[in-house]
């Protein structure tokens, strides 16, 4: 028999980030020590109180169906911490999800259709394109690369990328893959086009909590924003919760109300016991969180040193746990070498949409990190 696939499917290529960490888990299975700087995954665990609210909750009974939107008691958590952002959103303007890749599918989802165009921002996470070709939609990128992938300077040619023809632009700050919090005048200037124009924005703030010396402002704060902003949020990566698979997104009720049919119909809701973590995680854990901040903070500045001792510059991140390494202009060859000749796990500039860098992740110990810079350099890789 020979089966016959969608086009939203065979459209897209599997998660250049996934497939990156797969290769390293081969490796290591056949006995190689690979210093694994590829993926977005914090190498903390999962905060005690944290743990202990889910096993308490599973003890308690909370292992069956919730409402679809998520148990009242977290969107009320959630509520209150957009509040603190400065945003205004309701238990009813809230949809908790299984991670917030899938509230960001679900969005897209919801609002873009074939043909439909999609503005991103490059270097950009490489789900959003996917879910975009999926959905049926069209892309337009904007390059930040040549201004140390900062959006201010890049304004001018946001302004020419988009128009009255564009459904959706998808801002994330702080940046996966390069560690950039944009500034409140680029967001200003992302709120006066997208009013122009008429545009809906994501603002993926999955990093918010994760920032070094900067406040990064919620876009949906701006006025004009409030109606046409989706706020996308989880906890896998300040609350270094990945696996419990916990996010959410917040949005004018309208639509919530539509995406919440697609939510239903496929996830159903979030796992019971593990909303009840997520408010022990929004609730009590402020302290944690700054911890294994100040932590990547560390790491940060020992990267660029390190990185520095071999003349290699890079743009500085502020948030977030990714540097993007200049490597010329075959990023793939670069990274597929790094992998078998030092045995350094880092994932194409190319795979964001900018060719020429690669991402390393410096959500490792310190030690692995010098390990890992220092077998770059010795074969050649710096």
């Amino acid at each position: 028999m020979t089966m016959e696939f969608t086009d939203r499917v065979t459209r897209v290529e599997p998660s250049a980030t996934l497939a990156i960490s797969a290769l390293a888990t081969e490796l290591e299975a056949d006995g190689a020590d690979v210093v694994d700087l590829s993926v977005g995954e914090p190498d903390f665990p999962t905060p005690q109180n944290i743990v202990d609210a889910g096993q308490d909750a599973m003890d308690a009974g909370h292992t069956g169906y919730t409402t679809s939107a998520g148990i009242l008691e977290l969107r009320e958590a959630i509520s209150e911490k957009l509040a603190a952002d400065g945003l205004d959103h309701g238990t009813d303007e809230i949809i908790v999800t299984p991670g917030a890749k899938q509230a960001l599918y679900e969005i897209v989802q919801t609002l873009i259709q074939d043909g439909d165009e999609v503005v991103l921002l490059d270097p950009a996470w490489v789900s959003y394109e996917a879910m975009v070709k999926m959905a049926g939609g069209s892309l337009s990128r904007v390059d930040l690369s040549d201004s140390d992938f900062q959006l201010e300077p890049a304004l001018d040619a946001l302004a020419e990328a988009v128009s009255d023809e564009t459904e959706l632009l998808i801002v994330n700050s702080p940046s996966n893959p390069t560690g950039a919090v944009y500034s409140d005048a680029a967001l200003e200037g992302v709120r006066d086009l997208a009013v122009e124009h008429d545009i809906t924005v994501i603002s993926d703030e999955i990093y918010k909590e994760i920032t070094y010396g900067v406040s990064p402002t919620s876009l949906g704060t701006l006025e004009g924003m409030a109606d046409r902003t989706i706020t996308v949020n989880g906890f896998s990566k300040a609350y270094s919760m990945t696996g419990w698979r916990l996010g959410y997104f917040a949005g004018p009720e309208e639509l919530i109300d539509q995406a919440g049919k697609l939510h239903s119909h496929s996830v159903s809701s979030a796992v019971n016991f593990v909303q009840h973590a997520g408010i022990e995680a929004l609730e009590n854990t402020d302290e944690a969180v700054d911890e294994m901040t100040e932590a990547f903070h560390e790491r940060r500045d020992l990267v660029v040193d390190l990185l520095a001792e071999h003349d290699v510059d890079v743009a500085v991140p502020e948030g977030a746990f990714y540097m993007m390494l200049p490597v010329g202009d075959d990023d793939q060859a670069w990274c597929e070498g790094a992998i078998e000749d030092a045995h350094v796990a880092t994932v194409p500039g190319s795979a964001f949409g900018t060719p020429g860098y690669a991402r390393i992740s410096y959500a490792a110990s310190e030690d692995r990190l010098e390990e890992g810079i220092e077998r770059l350099a010795d074969e050649g890789y710096l």
